[in-house]
């Protein structure tokens, strides 16, 4: 993705998955979900990929399903197994938790813990942030501001409640 202004580089050894907010244009498709995630796998494997999917959830005969049919949390959960086929050392996501239920959003981010890289993370679900990230970028009034504690101590120091304050102030 190319910036909105101004520059930037990625470190030579800098490989990136991107979970983007809006995902609808990967989905225009009659391909079934094992022939859909193939095309972003190294490995063609019809057992692996299928293996694949159902650590995302998709069991028997759902990995069938074709894509175009899918519902917004079938879609992000096909988004992130997608991402994580990339082997990327910096992940870079964009509201992960819209359309997740709770058990999915409690298995991306056991898996999100585990991850051996860099994350940057986009979200306004502190819950999901918790835990998750030791640092928060505060956008606003042209400028970015580093805060080195988690998502508990940002709102701590900020006096507020829920992320959703920040957006109803500015």
């Amino acid at each position: 993705r190319k910036a909105d202004e101004g520059t930037f580089d990625w470190g030579q050894t800098i490989t990136t998955a991107y979970l983007p907010l809006d995902n609808s244009s990967f989905f225009n498709t009659d391909l079934n979900l094992v022939d859909w995630l193939c095309q972003f796998s190294n490995d063609s494997s019809e057992i692996y990929l299928k293996g694949f999917l159902g650590k995302m959830l998709f069991s028997g005969e759902e990995v069938l399903k074709k894509a175009s049919v899918l519902s917004g949390g079938e879609k992000m959960r096909c988004m992130i197994a997608r991402m994580m086929l990339r082997d990327a050392n910096t992940m870079i996501l964009d509201s992960p938790t819209n359309h997740l239920d709770l058990r999915t959003k409690d298995i991306l981010k056991n898996a999100l813990k585990e991850f051996d890289g860099t994350l940057i993370v986009v979200s306004h679900d502190r819950d999901f942030l918790t835990g998750l990230v030791h640092k928060v970028y505060e956008f606003g009034n042209k400028k970015v501001k580093e805060h080195l504690v988690d998502i508990q101590g940002f709102l701590r120091k900020k006096k507020m409640e829920s992320l959703r304050e920040i957006e109803r102030k500015s």
